[in-house]
């Protein structure tokens, strides 16, 4: 049996080119994390109003979410090579990601927090 007769719908050839874009994932840096967006760093500019699904692994845990692009400006220029940071506002998060994303920034904050209680090697109140 050819590929051909295992389709589940029917194919029409196009006359000519019909031409599109694929998504694929690329390398980020998050910089900062908010229950409401984040700050990330790529090697490449993102275009301001754009939308974007973006894969985050927080722990143990990894989410997919959409977001906004707020902003984007160069970052830094190291060894030759542009890092652009961008603004991403998060567009209605799951439930589910929403709670990961949280409980995420909740326990930064509080490691955070704990650290910064610590002054050489004392514990202070």
């Amino acid at each position: 049996m050819s590929d051909e007769n295992r389709r589940d719908r029917v194919r029409v050839a196009v006359p000519s080119p019909v031409h599109g874009e694929v998504m694929v994932y690329q390398p980020m840096t998050i910089l900062d994390i908010g229950k409401g967006g984040l700050q990330i760093e790529t090697p490449f500019a993102l275009q301001i109003g754009s939308l974007h699904d973006f894969r985050i692994s927080l722990g143990e845990r990894s989410i997919v979410v959409k977001g906004r692009i707020v902003h984007c400006h160069i970052g830094e220029l190291t060894h030759g090579v542009v890092l652009y940071r961008s603004g991403v506002e998060l567009i209605d998060p799951s439930d589910h990601a929403q709670s990961t994303i949280e409980v995420f920034v909740d326990a930064l904050r509080l490691s955070r927090q704990a650290a910064s209680s610590i002054v050489d090697g004392q514990i202070t109140e």
